[in-house]
């Protein structure tokens, strides 16, 4: 029998979407073009091409290493430091470092390594942002949580407000999930904020989860990383996993290469549930995010490209109704009134497809869902193309 958890899982975001718009019939004259999905459409640096074609064929017959290289390890440990200036000892590469196939496969592990049945008979909590990235939701129920969601709209600055989390709930909380640079919104948790996440975290023992994969696709001020806050309680990183991924700030989501980095017993529990469950990274694919997290050269263009799309978004959409430019991240968060209509509209009308706020969020007690005026909108394509898709909305919108 299939497991009755997975009926749960029915609703995502692109299958909805898929229904939303297979009766819809695009105008024929114009390119479609898809601005619903994140996908980074930039080229990697030349190197990656290189490193990977130059492998000698006996690299792709033997499985590789589950827990990734020495050399791959303390690459991720030296960006580390560099990017959030922590200091020397603070993480151990051998001990700490755990490498995923992206983001999304070490926030898919952290819901199991967290959630275990409570004494009391009471169902286990995984708090999330709402809106939220899907993986947060289906990882929880699959490991058996209760999926809380905490509102993270306008009203609260986009991130949730850890200080109207209910006392009883935390008391159930055994995981959190929490993404800054935020997706969709690009809000960015300051140091402050993120040092009262920790507190909360070693309070009510449950593990706070940080998913940065956007921390270098900023338009202002680097973002202040989880890692920056736990230096400043002393550098212990009890209680915390931060994950990160080279697919937007190398451009290089085809490689699937990210890592987590947390406390030596997180760490090591993450490699005991890797040699199960994964396919491990193959050697020439780690050979190059090797030299992707050695280099910070090539993110500079791919971050300041998509400064110039932000940009290009304020002057064709700034003057239009609930328009923001976000801290960070790759997307628009468009407040159009009814984003369902609207998308159905820009498909129809435009070739334009974009996604739904709605289907990133969750309705609150009362019945609100407070991504029903909202689409998000990926700026992934060059410069040029974004201005094609950008005029074709303004002339919808």
């Amino acid at each position: 029998m299939l497991n009755k958890r997975l009926e749960l899982l029915s609703d995502y975001a692109f299958a909805k979407l898929n229904t939303l718009l297979e009766p819809i019939q695009p105008q024929a004259n114009l390119p479609p073009l898809v601005l619903s999905v994140g996908d980074p459409m930039h080229n990697p640096p030349a190197f990656v091409h290189e490193i990977i074609g130059n492998r000698p064929p006996e690299s792709w017959n033997r499985y590789p290493p589950v827990n990734g290289s020495p050399e791959f390890r303390a690459a991720c440990a030296g960006w580390l430091r560099r990017r959030y200036r922590l200091p020397q000892g603070m993480i151990d590469a051998e001990r700490q470092i755990a490498p995923c196939a992206g983001t999304r496969e070490g926030l898919f592990h952290a819901a199991f390594l967290a959630v275990t049945p409570s004494e009391s008979g009471e169902r286990p909590v995984a708090l999330m942002p709402n809106p939220f990235y899907q993986v947060y939701y289906g990882a929880s129920v699959m490991a058996g949580a209760e999926p809380r969601f905490l509102p993270a709209d306008q009203s609260t600055g986009f991130l949730p407000d850890l200080g109207a989390i209910d006392p009883v709930l935390l008391k159930r909380t055994q995981i959190m999930f929490l993404c800054t640079p935020g997706n969709p919104q690009g809000a960015c948790a300051g140091l402050d904020y993120l040092r009262g996440a920790i507190h909360l975290a070693r309070k009510h023992d449950f593990l706070l989860v940080v998913d940065e994969c956007y921390a270098e696709i900023y338009n202002g001020a680097p973002p202040t990383g989880i890692l920056e806050a736990a230096a400043s309680l002393g550098g212990s990183l009890d209680n915390i996993l931060a994950l990160h991924s080279l697919s937007k700030r190398s451009s290089a989501a085809g490689l699937r290469s990210g890592f987590a980095v947390g406390s030596p017993a997180t760490i090591a529990r993450m490699f005991q549930l890797r040699s199960y469950s994964c396919a491990a990274t193959p050697v020439p694919i780690s050979e190059a995010a090797v030299a992707l997290w050695n280099d910070d050269a090539h993110v500079e263009p791919i971050r300041r490209s998509y400064q110039e799309k932000f940009a290009l978004a304020e002057r064709v959409l700034g003057k239009r109704r609930g328009y923001y430019t976000p801290e960070a991240g790759l997307f628009l968060w468009l407040d159009v009134g009814d984003g369902e209509a609207v998308t159905k509209k820009l498909w129809a009308e435009q070739a334009i497809k974009v996604l739904p706020g709605a289907y990133l969020t969750r309705p609150d007690a009362e019945g609100r869902n407070s991504g029903v005026p909202y689409v998000r909108i990926a700026l992934v394509h060059d410069l040029e193309t974004t201005e094609a898709a950008l005029t074709r909305m303004a002339r919808a919108l």
